[in-house]
């Protein structure tokens, strides 16, 4: 099958470029209290919304291949979709499906874990984020991991929890682990040793992404392998005493190490195997490396590098293959629209800092990390700063928008895409001040780019890949925010089940040769194809429907 575009037949694109602009974690919803989007200052977003066509997209649950419309949309999936203009079946539906069928537990990788603990004697060590989000790993994952354990006779288990607070709610870790220590005491027997080991905020240690901030990773290895770090007898215990010394949530709680008699109660050892059990690839590659790197590893001191069988639950980059060994195949995304543009010939662009970078390249592409093609593809790299995000909610929009500017004025690419991660990564911080600061610093690069795109008769996209900024507060069923008895709004951190938009900017000529589609729903999967129908081409035929009617 040839993978190239053919042209339509009646319309020759726009002569201009066509950009997306991905306004990560802007979501459409109410004008309640806690809508950052809303109540910003954002005339640039406001003139967009009321005067060009808008359709609402669908950016959770089973319209990004997540097993229910109760699971929320994240940026993984959301940039999968985007960049695919398919929907492909993703991590925890697959993993759930995996485990229901039992194919989990007779992979090589489970096989090789078990057999190496069973064969010394050792102990199973499973980290990852403990929570249902669902966004990045599913708590009953790792209990159905926990019974086979125990049934396959391994004796020894320690859980290294990396605590949530941003796809759950931002102080729920309590409503997690005591339950979680119940379940585990109910498999506890003489036979069978399993405790909580060790832990900490997501944002604090282990789950870095796209190489951001190393220092993460290494205070996590300190603490899951090396043991070090401040003591509790109980995970519980841990989180009661930082939230009432510091007053942080959840995902940005201290490491902690759980030990008996000043002893860490779960260090990993020479012989043991160790699971990372999240399913989502992001945030799971650098720890992965850490565990698999031979002696030219140059991010941190190790210290001690104990030699163990490791395994992710699916492999989080299927180019550079990391992990070695993992327990689920991941989606194989295939026929994307990067592929397409490539073996067509169009040049282009794909640009953010480094916190959505990998968005608009390895998830876009359909988890891939290389090119397509090096001579016409172009990947720029803003780096991000490394302070928290409500201290700076603008990040590097400017500087984003200052160097896309010049690669629309240079001429050299037909196809451009932008990812401005204030919206997603400042909302997920609570502070619904500096979520508002982020949308107004947002509006002001739309306020700059778009005048751009008309000088060069080009035709802008503008979306978003999921829901957080438009929802800060915790909402009751009828979607107002929900007050505690001091009549205080609690912050909501996580993503939201809210549609994106997405506005086609379009001052040409080239609007009187199409038409947008209403009365149809749409999800991020159709803007592939609405896309390359404005570039003059055909989409594929396996690619959802675009938005637009060529006339």
């Amino acid at each position: 099958m040839s993978k190239t575009l053919n042209k339509l037949n009646s319309f020759g694109g726009v002569k201009g470029p066509v950009l997306t602009i991905v306004m990560d974690g802007v979501g459409l919803a109410p004008d309640t209290a806690g809508n950052a989007v809303k109540s910003a200052y954002t005339p640039n977003l406001d003139a967009l919304l009321a005067n060009y066509p808008t359709v609402s997209l669908k950016a959770h649950g089973t319209a990004v291949g997540l097993p229910t419309d109760d699971d929320m949309g994240n940026s993984e999936v959301g940039h999968n979709a985007l960049g695919a203009g398919q929907v492909f079946a993703q991590g925890a539906k697959l993993v759930s499906a995996s485990i229901e069928s039992g194919k989990m537990f007779a992979s090589a990788a489970w096989r090789e874990i078990a057999e190496n603990v069973l064969n010394h004697s050792s102990t199973l060590h499973f980290l990852g984020l403990f929570s249902d989000g669902n966004v990045h790993s599913h708590i009953d994952h790792l209990k159905a991991m926990l019974i086979q354990a125990k049934k396959e006779g391994i004796r020894r288990v320690r859980v290294h929890i990396l605590l949530d607070g941003r796809d759950v709610g931002e102080t729920s870790a309590l409503d997690y682990i005591n339950p979680f220590e119940d379940f585990l005491a109910g498999l506890r027997d003489s036979e069978f040793d399993a405790r909580i080991a060790s832990g900490g905020g997501r944002m604090n240690i282990t789950m870095d992404r796209y190489e951001a901030n190393w220092a993460m990773v290494e205070r996590g290895w300190k603490t899951h392998v090396l043991g070090e770090g401040r003591q509790f007898a109980s995970a519980a215990e841990a989180v009661t005493a930082y939230r009432t010394e510091l007053g942080v949530i959840d995902q940005d709680l201290p490491a902690f190490v759980i030990a008996e008699n000043g002893t860490p109660v779960g260090t990993v050892e020479d012989g043991d195997s160790v699971i990372f059990f999240n399913f989502r690839g992001d945030r799971s590659i650098e720890i992965s490396r850490t565990f698999e790197a031979g002696e030219d590893f140059d991010k941190f001191d190790r210290v001690r590098v104990p030699s163990v069988v490791f395994a992710g639950m699916l492999e989080y980059d299927g180019d550079l293959h990391i992990p070695s060994r993992y327990l689920v195949s991941p989606p194989e995304i295939t026929n994307t629209m990067s592929e397409y543009l490539a073996n067509t010939g169009i040049p282009v662009l794909a640009i953010s800092e480094t916190q959505k970078y990998g968005h608009v390249t390895y998830f876009w592409n359909g988890n891939k990390s290389g090119k397509f093609s090096e001579e016409l593809e172009t990947y720029i790299e803003i780096p991000s700063d490394v302070v928290p995000f409500e201290q700076r909610p603008w990040m590097k929009c400017a500087e984003i928008t200052d160097t896309l500017i010049d690669c629309l004025q240079s001429g050299k690419y037909r196809y451009l895409r932008v990812n401005f991660p204030n919206g997603d990564m400042v909302g997920h911080t609570g502070s619904l001040a500096a979520t508002r600061c982020s949308m107004e610093a947002l509006d002001l690069q739309l306020g700059r780019i778009l005048p751009v795109v008309d000088a060069l008769g080009g035709v802008a996209l503008i979306t978003a890949d999921h829901g957080n900024a438009d929802e800060m507060y915790e909402t009751d069923k009828k979607g107002q925010p929900k007050q505690d008895k001091e009549g205080n709004y609690k912050a909501k951190t996580s993503h939201t089940l809210n549609p994106v938009p997405c506005i086609i900017y379009d001052n040409t000529e080239a609007k009187s040769f199409y038409s947008v589609k209403t009365g149809e729903q749409f999800g991020l999967s159709n803007v592939a194809a609405t896309t390359v129908n404005l570039l003059g081409y055909e989409a594929p035929d396996m690619w959802d429907a675009s938005i637009i009617e060529v006339e």
